[in-house]
């Protein structure tokens, strides 16, 4: 379910993000972002079972140059919706029927 600020929807999951067309950004607390594509997103998180909200999905990413240079995985700091930017990282998208049959029951 979305959330408003100052009267606009803001999304909380990638499905939400995704029917907007919006990126998803996932940002580290060293600084290091990635924008992945909304669709792509969903799509893993439904062929895995894993909840797509924003909260949830923080356990299941990590800073690959944190990794790199600290030896340790450490979560992102906020992972939210972005509508300006272009994806960096793109996953297999859903089948087109499906996405349909999601955005109809969704409306």
């Amino acid at each position: 379910m979305s959330r408003y600020v100052d009267g606009l929807a803001v999304a909380t999951c990638c499905f939400e993000a995704a029917a907007w067309h919006q990126s998803v950004r996932i940002q580290c607390s060293c600084g290091h972002f990635a924008l992945h594509d909304a669709h792509g997103l969903w799509w893993l998180c439904r062929c895995r079972g894993w909840n797509d909200s924003f909260y949830m999905l923080r356990p299941r990413f990590y800073c690959t140059l944190c990794l790199a240079s600290y030896r340790r995985k450490v979560r992102p700091k906020a992972i939210e919706a972005d509508r300006d930017g272009k994806p960096t990282i793109t996953l297999p998208m859903p089948p087109e029927d499906i996405w349909k049959k999601e955005v109809r029951r969704w409306r």
